[in-house]
């Protein structure tokens, strides 16, 4: 070969190089699905939480993440269509909040990792145990059943001493406080009455407020049910309307005026669902990575509304608050 062929050869050469590299494909941006049983709605703990979580992470919505927002509208039937149109997008992890949308996503997929969200995720089939879930499923429990409803019918019964009637509004296909074993029971043993109203669409809702009206009730009790969530505004305006002291089990519902919350800090264990995703992301499977509990609890109650319900808040529950909202 000549001198000169040889120079213009690996000339070619180096202008070729740097072309290839241009040429390979930039690394794919990591493609969430978070799947909500209720309304898009205004925003609420759970994605605040989750937001928060992948931002301590470095992760920034549209830029290096994306994360694909899906809403039934309290619709249970439309989740395994909307489940479907997250699997043809390819998504890497879906996220489900609570029971009923865990259930839609487990039944659709066993390959595509899920962080979930459950009040008993081992009662309900969807793991083996906590520390070692099995299976394509993890994530956090958030604690229900005896232990909080106890707190639920107690933080009520020394507010309202004189409450024997009190309704409950919760969704039976997403099973977490009041309907756990036993609950009844506490309620004698305090001379209270449980009158329970299941809410499974928001059709369900109106007919329920007219119950609870004509039943004449003392009080109420409002699950965290993500469809109750999307409708806190409305259950929160019945209760100050009817002046109806009401316990919840989120604190989105005081924010947006009710009276006073119990329950596990939504909005720490959404952060927590951040590190999750993150671990999936970098290679973790979901059957090695423990199911935690709840660390966090939150008393908060709001004073403006208890005055506006004429209701003196006991100084041991002032106390006791986390946070008092005036």
């Amino acid at each position: 070969m000549k001198r000169r062929q040889f120079a213009v050869l690996l000339g070619g050469a180096a202008v070729a190089r740097p072309l290839a590299v241009q040429a390979q494909p930039r690394a794919a941006i990591p493609h969430i699905g978070y799947l909500w049983l209720g309304a898009a709605g205004e925003e609420d703990s759970t994605k605040r939480g989750l937001r928060q979580g992948l931002q301590d992470l470095g992760y920034v919505e549209g830029r290096n993440i994306i994360v694909d927002y899906r809403y039934a509208d309290g619709h249970e039937e439309r989740l395994a269509a909307l489940v479907g149109e997250l699997i043809e997008a390819r998504v890497d992890i879906i996220l489900a909040p609570g029971s009923v949308v865990t259930r839609a996503v487990k039944q659709a997929t066993a390959s595509i990792p899920i962080v979930s969200t459950s009040g008993d995720p081992i009662g309900s089939g969807f793991i083996q145990s906590l520390g070692r879930p099995g299976g394509n499923i993890t994530g956090l429990s958030i604690n229900s059943g005896l232990d909080i409803a106890e707190k639920y019918l107690e933080l009520l019964h020394e507010m309202v001493p004189d409450a024997s009637r009190i309704a409950t509004l919760s969704n039976t296909s997403n099973p977490q406080t009041l309907t756990a074993p036993g609950v009844r029971k506490v309620a004698e043993t305090l001379g209270i009455t449980l009158l329970s109203h299941d809410v499974r669409s928001p059709s369900d809702l109106p007919k329920a407020f007219d119950a609870i009206a004509t039943e004449r009730s003392d009080a109420m009790i409002v699950e965290g049910d993500p469809l109750l969530v999307s409708h806190r505004r409305s259950i929160v305006e019945f209760a100050a309307a009817h002046r109806l002291p009401a316990m919840y089990g989120l604190r989105d519902f005081v924010d947006a005026g009710g009276l006073i919350a119990y329950g596990a800090s939504i909005f720490g264990i959404w952060r927590r669902v951040a590190s999750y995703v993150d671990k999936i992301l970098k290679g973790a499977k979901p059957a090695d990575l423990p199911v935690e509990q709840p660390t966090e609890f939150e008393l908060v109650l709001n004073l403006k509304t208890a005055k506006t319900i004429g209701l003196v808040m006991p100084q041991m529950i002032l106390a006791r608050a986390d946070e008092v909202i005036e």
